[in-house]
């Protein structure tokens, strides 16, 4: 349980001292930042709660700056922040749970979606108050941690309904790049989505940054992690989702930031759009 200290309303959001939680898929403790809302309490109302993958990096992303800013101005419904950190094996835990891409990268993704479905959110919901409700449940990450945060939103709502995506990398890709690579087959998300038979009932909020990347493997003038990204909403259509048009709240926010960078400054400074759109009121 949570000291009364910590749980004493304030004009700002109120950082935990850093909690842990062993895991056993990951064979590793995870270490979470947690950061309550003004008027923290544990009695009455469960709080809505948002999942946060790359937590150690919340000081570059100025998150409390962010949502003393959102709390003050009224503009968010007051949610927990559980923040996961990574370590060294970020780059075999993030991924898509179903494959590993063609250099085995996201090995253990499959465990870490164990690790936040069985061990993550029991914790949390017991230890901090917070709703079991998908409705009132996000998840979100940046860059492979965006791309994590998608595949375990979009095959999970019954644990989640909204998902943010920071500079995804739905590069994520079965081969690497040569005369037999094909954008259709071999990006490894674009095929989870095609292939699945069901319209996810799970809301997404898009991000990219015209300066993420100077790659561009089709030559279109369009960099990759744009391409991608918009190729990610193309399928997610095709399944029924409605993407946002003129301000009209649909299943799909897509923004694209003008001189955003592949870094946490540039995610830092959009954090207030997805937090409005996945918490507004």
């Amino acid at each position: 349980m949570l000291t009364s200290a910590a749980a004493q309303p304030s004009a700002s959001v109120t950082v935990l001292p850093d909690d842990s939680i062993v895991s056993v898929p990951l064979n590793r403790a995870v270490h979470l930042t947690i950061m309550l809302p003004p008027g923290f309490s544990e009695t009455g109302p469960l709080w809505p709660v948002l999942y946060l993958n790359d937590g150690q990096d919340l000081p570059r992303l100025n998150m409390s700056e962010v949502l003393d800013s959102l709390y003050k101005a009224q503009t968010i419904r007051p949610f927990v922040l559980v923040a996961m950190h990574a370590n060294v094996d970020r780059i075999q835990e993030y991924g898509t749970a179903s494959q590993a891409d063609y250099m085995k990268r996201g090995s253990k993704a499959s465990a870490y979606a164990d690790f936040v479905l069985t061990e993550l959110l029991p914790y949390v919901r017991k230890r901090y108050h917070v709703s079991a409700d998908p409705a009132q449940s996000a998840i979100a990450g940046f860059s492979l941690g965006g791309l994590s945060a998608f595949d375990i939103g979009f095959h999970h709502p019954d644990r989640f309904s909204r998902v943010g995506v920071f500079s995804g990398s739905f590069w994520w890709r079965k081969k690497k790049f040569n005369s037999a690579y094909d954008d259709e087959t071999d990006r490894i998300m674009h095929s989870l989505i095609r292939e699945s038979t069901t319209k996810p009932a799970v809301r997404f909020w898009l991000q990219t940054g015209t300066n993420d990347e100077t790659s561009d493997r089709n030559n279109n003038g369009v960099i990759d992690s744009i391409d991608d990204t918009l190729d990610i909403i193309n399928e997610l259509e095709k399944k029924g989702l409605q993407r946002e048009q003129a301000g009209n709240p649909h299943d799909i926010r897509y923004v694209q930031v003008e001189g955003g960078e592949h870094n946490q400054r540039t995610w830092g400074a959009i954090m207030p759009d997805f937090l409005t759109w996945a918490f507004g009121k």
